[in-house]
């Protein structure tokens, strides 16, 4: 995020924080592999190609002899254990892609596993065959999208929360610091936490993509006024998975393609933030793949199943009314808004505004006093929480920027952000961009109606668009995202490989190549 502002605190001030190892050495001997610090090289640790042993380096542990071969990487992202052997993750490119509160942060490039497994050679055919597989599902883990990190700072809390953290935070180690729900490497760090490896422990952050940009970022100017508008979206790691494979919620209530999502706002010294979030229905349902276009609903609740929308829809509805503090809107979107009527939305506005104007935002000074605090917040949700919803959180981050800049004096009562063409061309953009990142990462396309965000209206080739996407994730719906949730349930930890049970391909009698459905229970 770029226009660093010039409020501070004592948990965001730069000076006295906790910094990881940034280049690393990568030495590779034929019994091990060494990773040191460049900047201090007695500093790192290896691990046993035999059985993945994890051990800190004691001093000349490595110059017995030469490695085979040395290379640069930029940050170690974990290990995960299999049937045979251990295989750690590393980042071999990444693209510096902006600033975090003055502090840079890198999109990860490229990523490669090293194979601690030669074990393996004495394992029976049938576990040679099952890690195949499971090593098929780590070389997808490797092309994961949109993975973003810091070196000198945490990215996973948001401005109110990191304000008020206590003095002293900064200079714990990064991963103490984060949230864990928006940790991506969660369950793949563990073993580099156990043998307190904190200058290597890199967490990772699922958002945006787009031009290279994780924190996507808007220069405005808004009468005159510099502003830099920011959108950070944070993917909850609790139950990943693809758009299809992973619906609704879990038993404990963790539920699909939860993200909270950030527009940062600075102009004048002051700086703003809104919170918003967005997540699967939270209640127990799924839609089974089957090759139709669109997979009946079912609603898990006792012995009643539901098949639709609707049913859906009033099961939400009178769940919602158990619970205190809490207002449930249903909007019918294609009803109202259609193709083309962006602006119907203000019908849905004209219930909620009261409550979301009371909620508030979160609103710093040039001193680094509180003016405002989010005291609620809303959650969006369509049924996938992509097309529909980054339409009305559009909408509603529209009508809180306009709030802001009223706030701090930069537009007057009577004027809005819609009012200045570029900069509203600017706003819209980076919010339809960001639903094709969010888009891409649950469905594997960009958005539906991205042009609804863009333009306020549909358009003949936006409408194109839509149809080759919509065609796009049927296809990888029912051909592809199967194999896809196998290797995200393994590297986040929801499957755990045993290695002295059955094989998983062998309780059901059959050979699969995707077997989520199957083996890694949701």
């Amino acid at each position: 995020m770029e226009g660093e502002s010039s409020s501070s605190s004592p948990s965001s001030s730069c000076s006295g924080g906790f910094k990881l190892y940034e280049e690393l050495e990568l030495r590779e001997f034929r019994d091990r592999f060494v990773i040191r610090s460049k900047e201090s090289p007695g500093d790192g640790f290896s691990i046993d190609r035999r059985d993945g042993t994890v051990e800190s380096l004691g001093d000349g542990d490595d110059c017995a002899a030469g490695p085979s071969k040395a290379s640069t990487i930029f940050g170690v992202v974990g290990t995960i254990r299999l049937l045979a052997g251990t295989y750690m993750l590393v980042i071999s490119s990444r693209k510096e892609v902006g600033r975090f509160y003055g502090f840079p942060v890198y999109r990860v490039m490229s990523m490669r596993f090293l194979h601690c497994n030669e074990g393996l050679k004495f394992s029976s055919f049938q576990e040679k065959k099952d890690e195949a597989y499971f090593m098929t599902l780590l070389k997808l883990v490797e092309s994961t999208p949109g993975l973003y990190y810091s070196y000198e700072t945490d990215i996973t809390l948001n401005l109110q929360r990191r304000f008020k953290l206590a003095d002293g935070w900064m200079k714990k180690p990064i991963w103490k610091q984060a949230d864990p729900r928006f940790v991506w490497n969660k369950n793949l760090l563990e073993e580099l936490i156990e043998h307190k490896l904190d200058r290597f422990i890199l967490p990772l952050l699922q958002g945006n993509i787009l031009n290279n940009l994780s924190f996507q970022v808007a220069q405005l100017t808004l009468k005159s006024s510099p502003a830099t508008m920011s959108l950070i979206s944070r993917r909850c790691t609790r139950r990943l998975g693809t758009r299809m494979w992973r619906r609704g919620a879990n038993l404990e209530g963790d539920v699909a393609n939860f993200i909270e999502t950030e527009q940062i706002l600075d102009v004048e010294g002051f700086r703003s933030s809104l919170l918003q979030v967005r997540g699967s229905i939270p209640l127990l349902w799924e839609q089974i793949v089957d090759l139709s276009y669109k997979p009946q609903l079912r609603l898990i609740d006792h012995e009643q199943t539901h098949g639709g929308e609707g049913e859906l829809s009033a099961a939400y509805a009178a769940e919602m009314q158990k619970l205190p503090n809490v207002r449930y809107i249903s909007f019918d979107f294609h009803r109202v808004c259609g193709s083309s009527n962006f602006e119907n939305l203000e019908i849905l506005y004209e219930q909620i505004s009261e409550d979301f104007e009371k909620q508030g935002y979160f609103l710093i000074d040039v001193g680094g006093k509180i003016l405002e605090e989010q005291k609620g917040i809303i959650r969006s949700n369509c049924i996938d929480c992509l097309d529909r919803t980054n339409v009305t959180q559009s909408f509603l981050a529209q009508k809180s920027l306009d709030h802001q800049l009223r706030q701090i004096g930069v537009l007057t009562s009577s004027e809005c952000i819609s009012m200045f063409d570029e900069d509203y061309r600017k706003f819209r953009t980076l919010w339809a961009e960001q639903g094709d990142d969010i888009s891409l990462e649950y469905a594997g396309t960009h958005a539906l109606k991205g042009d609804l965000v863009r333009y306020g209206r549909q358009t003949l080739a936006g409408a194109i668009k839509d149809g080759m996407s919509a065609l796009s994730r049927y296809y990888l719906n029912n051909f592809h995202d199967g194999i896809r949730q196998d290797a995200i349930d393994l590297v986040s930890g929801h499957y755990t490989v045993n290695r002295n049970g059955l094989s998983p391909f062998q309780l059901n009698g059959f050979d699969s190549l995707s077997v989520s459905d199957r083996i890694f229970s949701s």
